[in-house]
């Protein structure tokens, strides 16, 4: 998987409050910038600008300089939503569809960003285009998927939130995309019904 420093990506509920969502892996990260059926109505990526900004919050560390068409970023869509489909499947201990697998393997068959090395040992990017990246989503996805946390890939436990993410804990006990939102959630809940009358 690639990975980077950063703690997550910045959410906002749906009652406007921000909170840190960690993923855990880089192709999962893409999944809340929309998504299928009724997902629909969170979609973020709309012009080239939006999946260059989306790089940018990502766990690519350093962000890599991107030329994006408006074609590349239909193709981002197009993976996300099967991204969405295939880790759904993996969570619930499914097998995903012929036809999701393909989409996925025909991402990752497109050369990937390239990286490199600089004098002070940092690691940096060649310019690349839309397709480069999306190639490298899907490639992170395939170690996911093919890796030893392929069977730690969850859909939180809030009935209300379909937000995915793979439990890197050590016990292996998350249950929540985030403490801070959902888990916090769930813990008020609990409280009031363990104490009705304090509402």
């Amino acid at each position: 998987m690639t990975t980077g420093a950063g703690p997550g990506l910045i959410l906002r509920s749906h009652t406007g409050v921000d909170y840190v969502f960690d993923p855990g892996a880089l192709c999962l990260e893409l999944l809340p910038t929309g998504g299928p059926g009724p997902y629909q109505v969170y979609e973020i990526l709309h012009t080239p600008a939006d999946l260059v900004s989306w790089a940018g919050r990502s766990r690519l560390t350093p962000t890599p300089r991107l030329a994006v068409t408006a074609d590349e970023v239909t193709a981002a869509r197009e993976l996300r939503d099967t991204l969405f489909e295939v880790a759904r499947a993996r969570s619930h201990g499914e097998t995903p569809t012929a036809r999701d697998l393909d989409v996925l393997n025909a991402f990752a068959a497109a050369p990937p960003l390239t990286p490199g090395l600089t004098p002070a040992g940092a690691r940096t990017w060649s310019p690349g285009s839309g397709t480069a990246l999306l190639s490298t989503v899907a490639r992170d996805a395939i170690d996911l998927l093919t890796g030893p946390h392929s069977r730690r890939i969850r859909t939180c436990a809030a009935t209300d939130c379909q937000l995915i993410y793979v439990d890197t804990s050590r016990p292996g006990r998350r249950r929540w995309c985030s403490m801070e939102h959902c888990g916090n959630r769930s813990k008020v809940r609990a409280h009031r019904a363990r104490n009705p009358e304090k509402g």
